[in-house]
């Protein structure tokens, strides 16, 4: 059975600016921040399989206050190294999603945040946060990653990798968002991106501003959440600040 664990950079708002800014819990305000501003996690996720060590995402690239990187030091409060991820399989490339596919050491030098992993990126995803950029996409953490030989690229609308892996171009959140299944034959487990970042999208019938095609990502998370009850899915939420993994 797959093992799941949470990776947190922490509870931040974010608003129209696309700006994420920390938020303590127990002393900030909402309200004190801009009007909109949302309270989101920003949670990659740890996923160990019988065949894999999985990252999902890789978050915005936070250190820790010793100058670790926060996704480096939860990897091994969680007893794993780096070294060991096999696999990172990207939603889509918004910066709160990608800000840590690479990073640079105190010489400058850049380095791949896992040295072994393969990194999963959907072929027409890249081409799209290349042309965009800013502000929901930064370059300059995607392209150093792109002249590796660590990138798996991914193509058509529907795939499998290894043959466990499933992805579907689902493009709701972002034109070229893609979301995946890990099916084991044991349990199976859903990572939706920002089509379902949290809980309560499941639960609720509604239209988010902050979609590409809000309507779209509305009918998707109501098909997650049938079929996802239908099946047991785990589900992974990367934006959920109370509940980061549950079954429907």
């Amino acid at each position: 059975m797959a093992q799941i664990f949470p990776l947190s950079e922490g509870v931040f708002t974010v608003g129209h600016d696309k700006q994420f800014i920390p938020f303590d819990q127990s002393q900030d305000e909402l309200n004190d921040r801009s009007i909109g501003s949302l309270l989101i996690e920003v949670q990659p996720f740890l996923v160990v399989t019988d065949k894999d060590v999985i990252v999902f995402d890789t978050g915005l690239g936070v250190k820790n206050k010793d100058g670790i990187l926060q996704i480096h030091d939860n990897i091994q409060k969680q007893g794993y190294e780096p070294a060991a991820v096999t696999k990172v399989l990207l939603s889509h490339l918004h910066k709160d999603h990608a800000g840590c596919l690479t990073f640079a050491d105190d010489k400058g030098m850049v380095h791949t945040t896992f040295p072994n992993a393969d990194y999963y990126i959907y072929r027409s995803e890249a081409d799209f946060a290349l042309k965009t950029g800013y502000p929901s996409y930064h370059p300059e953490d995607i392209e150093p990653l792109l002249t590796t030989a660590q990138v798996k690229w991914l193509d058509g609308e529907t795939g499998l990798i290894d043959g466990y892996i499933h992805f579907t171009h689902s493009g709701g959140h972002s034109p070229q968002h893609i979301v995946y299944l890990i099916d084991d034959g044991k349990n199976k487990v859903f990572y939706g991106g920002d089509e379902a970042p949290q809980l309560k999208q499941l639960k609720m019938k509604y239209i988010a501003k902050y979609d590409y095609d809000g309507k779209k990502a509305m009918h998707l998370r109501e098909q997650y959440a049938k079929q996802g009850r239908e099946e047991a899915w785990q589900f992974l939420f990367y934006h959920d600040v109370k509940t980061p993994v549950c079954s429907l």
